[in-house]
């Protein structure tokens, strides 16, 4: 037997009309088309889904791309302006930079995705976990966020790296350590009120295991927090990746990495600014590109957004 996530409104709101929440009951149309809709009228968000989607597939497409080898070194060719053979000129090695900035961005993209997937599964497991069956474990997962907001964020993940050793894995591993204690208290505040819905407790009283009324009833009814936290931790995530790789406790060089790119060209501002004004606007442009796609989500996810 199933149990129905909604029930069925008892009355119209008007005569001949029927609010959201009654449509999507009785099956007119569903919340997830009725964001579509909204998502698809939001140019920003149109535009932020297309820019990241520009940067992924110039991410995976890198090797077909990339007019040269992004490690060639011509130090008879450094730091070129734009021509015919360098279209974006080269850097203090002589190496071509539109080669390294797209091989950059498969380096940088190819990080932040699997860290947030990775830093969002964990705090979805934690977060549902002390959120639904609460005693001990809610206790001990609230503690444990608790100090993690207390501390620091960018000197934790400075110390985490360092004991690690400056590495990409140390550094993925720094991001989810620090930053899974935000996720956790969101989805366990979602998770406090999802249990208490009807056809949660109906769930229960029917006897489901704690496993799948947390699987089957809970989870798909909070994605929608899920979805745009994920497109919004996308760029948190480039920005902590850049940060860190400028520092040294990143993407270690000759690796081509936006970040890293910026530490290198620093010292040649004066002779050669593209070296440090074009990583620094593909670091720009991926992070607007995910906080509008954010932005965009959240609005058409809300409710309250599409009654207006």
């Amino acid at each position: 037997m199933t149990v129905p996530s909604r029930a069925l409104p008892a009355a119209p709101a008007a005569a001949g009309t029927l609010r959201d929440e009654e449509l999507y009951a009785v099956g007119e149309h569903s919340p997830w088309r009725a964001a579509r809709r909204v998502l698809w009228a939001d140019r920003a968000a149109l535009a932020g889904l297309l820019l990241l989607s520009l940067f992924v597939a110039i991410a995976v497409a890198a090797p077909l791309l990339a007019p040269h080898d992004p490690h060639a070194i011509h130090l008879s060719d450094k730091l070129q302006g734009p021509s015919g053979r360098y279209p974006l000129g080269t850097d203090q090695l002589g190496r071509d930079l539109a080669s390294r900035l797209i091989y950059g961005a498969r380096a940088t993209l190819g990080s932040a995705i699997p860290t947030t997937m990775g830093l969002l599964l964990f705090g979805l497991v934690v977060g549902i976990s002390a959120g639904f069956l609460g005693g001990w474990v809610d206790r001990v997962v609230v503690g444990s966020v608790d100090v993690l907001l207390a501390l620091p964020r960018l000197i934790l993940s400075l110390a985490l790296v360092g004991f690690l050793g400056p590495s990409l894995q140390s550094l993925l591993i720094a991001i989810i350590v620090v930053g899974w204690a935000d996720h956790a208290r969101i989805f366990r505040a979602a998770t406090l009120a999802a249990r208490e819905w009807e056809f949660v407790l109906a769930a229960r009283a029917l006897g489901a295991s704690d496993l799948r009324i947390m699987a089957r009833h809970i989870l798909p009814n909070i994605i929608g927090p899920i979805v745009v936290l994920a497109t919004l931790d996308l760029g948190h995530i480039i920005l902590m990746i850049s940060s860190l790789s400028f520092l040294g406790l990143g993407i270690q060089p000759p690796n081509p990495e936006w970040g890293a790119m910026l530490n290198d060209a620093r010292t040649y501002l004066d002779q050669a600014p593209h070296l440090v004004l074009l990583p620094g606007l593909c670091i720009l442009l991926s992070v607007l590109a995910c906080n509008l796609l954010g932005d965009g989500l959240r609005a058409a996810l809300d409710p309250r957004s599409r009654r207006r």
